[in-house]
């Protein structure tokens, strides 16, 4: 069976280590050039990336590969995510590819590819690009190789598509705003809409130096913006991650707001207008059963995938529905954008909060999430909870205990070599007694 390198959100893993290294990334393009350029006359590529200094070496590697197999890379330089997969389909590119380890720090780094309609490429091109990394690359002759160049102006092409998801007479004049950029690829882009409508922004994470990432900013690591958003009297307090792709908020008091408040709260504000296709919203796995339970007092009907914003998209693209999301702040508004994007999401909910002319801790607090926790088990430590009968009963034992009132989700991670263990619990006494007997079963020195 060959390896399959892609994680969840494609390909990820330490700078420099495989397979982030350099000659594993030009085998990677190579073979994703063979894969993806068949029957395609002078395909083209785009590649950006955000504010790592790995990106260099990465964007080099990827675009020596390219050009062999005769493609036609685009550079564009640091901007988000969701800017790849919208130029990718506006530009009339075959590929895009965003050089991002998301929210993880500055020494991972990772691949995101796109197709032509700027959705995450499917599991059957994936595996067909693995398999073709062991094979000799069928390079093309001398006069068939591509080239390279520089757009200019790209991050002024995603600022204007941006706008254009809200009202021209929309105006954030008389707010004041945190905006935590978290060191990436938005640093420039979300503070400047911001001012261009009008608001008074507070600016956390704009000073990017190629290793400061994500430390201790962002929407892994809240907690400067809610110091910020108090300190200065702020209405609202809107964290990125490092790409860009995920978002949460911070309302008036300090309180942080994640992907199912927002979920929550676009669910009502679009359903009220009559914009929620089929009055479904799409969540995984992780999303809090208390989101479930105000959806379904609301009329709204909820539809959960496995985790990755790829699975979710997926659904709502089977299902044509244009709101989903994940709980660490993926949110995919499919009107709009084919990925989670921050900001497009960002300039949604900041119009809910304008047009209802309330304060945000007023719009967040729908419901009052489970007490939830997520374990990191070091997979080495693991028993083999997938394989193993007897273990597979006594923890299906412990979920038929908490029915109605609790849940609980083990699955091993796409990015990192762990195991994660969530348990949420509507009583937090319950809840830690209920991850002590779970560990006690998955964890080898303890079974």
């Amino acid at each position: 069976m060959v390896e399959n390198i892609f994680g969840t959100d494609g390909i990820r893993g330490k700078t420099n280590t495989y397979p982030i290294d350099a000659e594993t990334i030009l085998k990677i393009a190579l073979s994703c050039g063979h894969v993806m350029g068949k029957n395609i006359e002078s395909p083209k590529v785009l590649l950006g990336k955000d504010t790592r200094r790995s990106g260099y070496m990465v964007e080099n590697a990827l675009t020596a590969g390219f050009i062999s197999m005769g493609w036609e890379v685009n550079l564009l330089g640091p901007l988000p995510t969701p800017a790849v997969s919208f130029l990718t389909k506006s530009l009339r590119a075959d590929l895009g590819i965003m050089i991002s380890a998301s929210h993880n720090p500055f020494d991972d780094n990772g691949i995101k590819f796109f197709d032509k309609d700027g959705l995450k490429i499917d599991t059957i091109t994936e595996e067909a690009i693995s398999k073709e990394i062991k094979n000799k690359p069928q390079l093309v002759a001398p006069n068939g190789l591509g080239r390279a160049r520089r757009i200019n102006d790209v991050l002024g092409r995603y600022t204007e598509f941006a706008k254009i998801t809200i009202p021209t007479s929309f105006s954030l004049s008389g707010m004041k705003i945190v905006a935590d950029c978290a060191n990436g690829a938005a640093y420039k882009i979300l503070p400047q809409i911001l001012r261009e409508l009008g608001a008074e922004v507070v600016s956390i994470g704009v000073t990017p130096d190629g290793f400061n990432i994500n430390e201790e900013c962002g929407s892994t690591k809240p907690e400067k913006a809610q110091k910020a958003v108090l300190e200065n009297c702020a209405d609202i307090g809107i964290c990125l991650d490092g790409d860009a792709d995920r978002v949460l908020f911070i309302d008036e008091q300090g309180k942080l707001a994640n992907g199912d408040q927002v979920i929550g709260l676009l669910a009502r504000a679009w359903m009220k207008k009559n914009l929620l296709n089929k009055n479904t919203v799409v969540a995984t796995v992780m999303s809090n059963l208390a989101l479930e339970q105000y959806l379904e007092k609301i009329g709204v009907n909820l539809i959960r995938t496995q985790v990755g914003d790829k699975n979710v998209s997926k659904c709502m693209n089977r299902q044509s529905l244009n709101l989903g999301g994940e709980q660490s702040g993926h949110m995919i508004l499919a009107d709009y954008s084919n990925a989670g994007d921050g900001l497009i999401t960002s300039l949604q909910v900041l119009s809910v909060l304008v047009e209802n002319n309330k304060k945000a801790s007023k719009l967040f607090n729908l419901f009052e999430p489970f007490p939830q926790t997520v374990v990191n088990i070091d997979a080495h430590e693991c028993n083999d909870f997938e394989n193993n009968e007897q273990i597979q009963n006594r923890l299906e034992d412990v979920r038929r205990s908490i029915t109605g009132k609790g849940r609980i989700l083990i699955r091993r991670s796409g990015t990192e070599n762990i195991i994660r263990l969530m348990v949420e619990h509507r009583e937090k006494n319950n809840l830690e007694e209920t991850i002590a007997t779970c560990l006690s079963i998955l964890k080898k020195t303890y079974f």
